[in-house]
């Protein structure tokens, strides 16, 4: 990936010093200290022979007379794919297996109590191709699969809570597939799942080819750690599938996505979604991005006029946490692949809300009355214009 731009931070770093810098950081994110954490020195030996970075950083809540801290500790994984895409699906797969089992490790050592990979980590993202083979291949079960049963031994092992976007092969239901997330308990058990609720129709990204909308509402899975729920990619350009998240009591919210820069990308809006919905629904956000370019063996349209091609554009990694209060922590690399660690006082969520008010100033009960006219067939917008008495 040589002459990508390696972060944003890199940028400001590179040309911002002393109180300019400090000023930055207070106005982007939020805070002038990052209050980054120190990680262990076998971690960062580890993160250098594996060739990915690790970085680490506290959100702090005040303290409380009535309640004690509750501390979590959560990480995200970004990373590439493994082997090319033109491998038999088994070697690819176990070649991304084994290459994120080396951070699943270093994670496991920090003391991560929640870890949420990208979405779809465990395969190429393929549906650009819109080819049914090998792709569909890939699928397999959510609680049965040999991903769901590597992941919960790890599990088990480090006494982690793990988020893990997979792409589903519903043997219940004819088999069709789903983009799934499994959520699975520090216990090792399958807490349950989530399916993609909004599914993309634009240019590369038209998955609808694969998977269609997801049945299972907005659920928020109790664990051991702390209420958590997941907003797959498209979900993250809709606000009410934040909103929903939300008042189902959700405390961190992880949005497992699949994007790329360029002209089609959404890279501009990245910094700022999951942020938006930090702030307005007082939870912690986790955005969490793949990295790198994915060349298939077949050329793909795009339905833009313009000439076929064998990759989607680079993934721009830049996965991130924010706090309840819109503070947020530097990104992970653009081009690298990475392990994010934040160390969360989830009293914070609360502390917000009794702040600014977002939950008892909503009005529901005036949007929903709104919304169900909108569904009306013969619905009209609420306009007024200047001929009228």
């Amino acid at each position: 990936m040589d002459g990508q731009t390696t972060s944003l931070e890199a940028i400001i770093e590179n040309n911002l010093t002393g109180r300019d810098l400090q000023e930055f950081n207070r106005i982007y994110y939020g805070r002038r200290d990052h209050n980054e954490l120190k990680v262990k020195e076998s971690s960062i030996a580890a993160a250098k022979d594996a060739d990915f970075e690790i970085a680490a950083y506290a959100f702090p809540a005040k303290r409380e007379h009535t309640r004690p801290p509750r501390i979590v500790k959560v990480g995200v994984i970004q990373h590439s794919i493994a082997a090319p895409t033109d491998r038999p699906v088994n070697e690819q797969k176990n070649a991304i297996l084994a290459k994120v089992k080396r951070i699943i490790d270093v994670a496991g050592q920090e003391g991560v109590n929640i870890l949420c990979f990208q979405e779809l980590w465990n395969m190429p993202f393929a549906f650009c191709t819109r080819e049914k083979q090998p792709w569909c291949e890939f699928a397999e079960s959510a609680e049965e699969g040999p991903t769901t049963r590597f992941l919960r031994e790890l599990a088990i092992k480090y006494a982690m809570v793990i988020v893990s976007s997979i792409l589903e092969r519903d043997e219940n239901h004819a088999d069709i597939l789903w983009n799934t997330t499994v959520v699975i308990s520090d216990t090792g058990n399958v807490i349950g799942k989530h399916r993609k609720n909004h599914i993309p129709r634009v240019g590369d990204f038209n998955e609808s080819n694969y998977y269609m909308e997801g049945n299972t509402g907005h659920p928020v899975f109790a664990t051991r750690y702390g209420k958590i729920a997941v907003n797959v990619c498209f979900g993250r350009h809709h606000v009410l599938n934040w909103m929903m998240f939300g008042l189902n009591g959700a405390e961190i919210v992880f949005n497992p996505s699949a994007t790329v820069a360029g002209e089609a990308g959404s890279e501009y809006m990245w910094n700022i979604e999951a942020r938006n919905a930090a702030i307005t629904n007082c939870y912690f956000t986790a955005a969490i991005n793949r990295v790198g370019y994915e060349e298939f063996p077949n050329e793909f349209t795009s339905a833009d006029g313009k000439p076929a091609h064998k990759d989607l554009g680079l993934f721009y990694g830049s996965s991130y946490f924010c706090g309840p209060d819109g503070v947020r922590c530097p990104g992970l690399s653009r081009t690298k692949d990475g392990l994010l660690i934040a160390e969360m006082d989830l009293n914070m969520n609360r502390q917000i809300r009794d702040r600014r008010c977002y939950y008892m100033t909503q009005r529901l009960d005036m949007y929903a009355d709104s919304l169900r006219r909108v569904l009306d067939l013969d619905y009209k917008p609420q306009v007024v214009h200047e001929s009228e008495k």
